[in-house]
């Protein structure tokens, strides 16, 4: 049963002999207070059973020292990195992370942007589950509430992201630079409208003179490593199959792997596999996975430091601002 009479400052203070002043800086880690005394006072809360009201703190100063994280997929090792990194940097800062994610779905994104404002985040950072279906954040920016997207178009909000389509056009020029003129590509966003690897991999084939084939491009069900397994098995039955396959990210290119290991296609002298994220688990395939790198810890710092700008400027919210970094081709042995 709680207290009904909560330990106040006061009491702290009277217990410790330093004043109410310095008894508040101290439990905010102010560094204007020596460690020394931190802890003293530190410890007189700990045996007052002292819990700091946050919920009066952030009616007066109107912050809660919260950041609302929309992800898609916490699953998707990209995005669990980008998590870490994002909770980690808005740590450094004082802030805490709230971690929400949309499962792929616009309805539970506009659920748990909402369920956000209700706790009176200070912020949000989000990955957008639909690209092109952006309208529900457009009250909140026109409002000056801040906003950054970690992935999608410029739509009018601040963006800080890899530029997709930069790197599929990479990967893409890759695997025809070195003679590959029939290239399967993998798509599992294509009906979320989700487009810029798939515009990045048709520039790269016509800027080669390159015919699009219709036949060589696969809607998958799904992003994950079986996906990719299932995909190839439509993809190398058609006519005239590919010689070179770009999956949209390296889980789906893993299970591309792992079908040609199952099937006696030899990679990359039958099929040559292309990845993109740079995972982890890419580097330790076999053969290790030739992919795009995104860059998580650059795009996570940077998306943090473009919400904390926006939170300092209040309600005189700067111009959006967009920000994508062109990624790196990793070569291994997979081409």
């Amino acid at each position: 049963m709680r207290n009904s009479n909560p330990t106040r400052l006061k009491d702290i203070a009277e217990k410790t002999g330093f004043s109410t002043n310095t008894v508040s800086l101290a439990l905010r880690e102010s560094p204007r207070i020596p460690a020394e005394t931190r802890e003293v006072i530190r410890q007189a809360a700990i045996e007052l059973k002292y819990f700091p009201n946050h919920v009066a703190k952030s009616l007066v100063s109107r912050e809660t020292k919260t950041i609302g994280l929309v992800l898609t997929h916490i699953m998707n090792p990209t995005l669990t990195q980008t998590a870490q990194h994002v909770e980690l940097a808005l740590a450094e800062r004082g802030y805490g992370t709230l971690f929400a994610t949309s499962n792929g779905t616009l309805a539970e994104e506009i659920r748990v942007i909402e369920m956000f404002r209700a706790r009176r985040v200070d912020g949000m950072l989000i990955y957008p589950a639909v690209h092109n279906r952006l309208e529900h954040l457009k009250p909140l920016r026109e409002a000056g509430f801040p906003i950054v997207l970690i992935a999608g178009p410029d739509a009018g909000f601040d963006l800080i992201g890899i530029d997709d389509r930069s790197g599929a056009q990479r990967a893409t020029r890759h695997l025809i630079d070195l003679g590959h003129k029939r290239i399967g590509f993998l798509d599992p966003w294509h009906e979320l409208g989700n487009d810029e690897k798939r515009e990045g991999y048709e520039a790269a084939l016509k800027q080669a003179g390159i015919a699009f084939d219709p036949a060589l491009l696969i809607e998958t069900s799904g992003h994950y490593a079986t996906h990719g397994y299932y995909a190839m098995d439509e993809l190398m039955a058609i006519a005239e199959p590919p010689t070179a396959v770009f999956a949209h990210n390296d889980s789906l290119a893993l299970g591309a792997l792992r079908w040609c290991h199952k099937h006696g296609r030899r990679v990359p002298k039958d099929v040559a596999i292309m990845g993109y994220d740079n995972i982890e688990y890419s580097e330790f395939a076999e053969p290790p996975l030739s992919t795009i790198n995104y860059a998580v810890d650059v795009v996570s710092r940077m998306a943090v430091e473009r919400i904390m700008r926006l939170i300092a400027a209040g309600d005189q919210q700067p111009e959006p601002r967009v920000t994508l970094i062109d990624p790196e081709l990793v070569v291994r042995g997979s081409t």
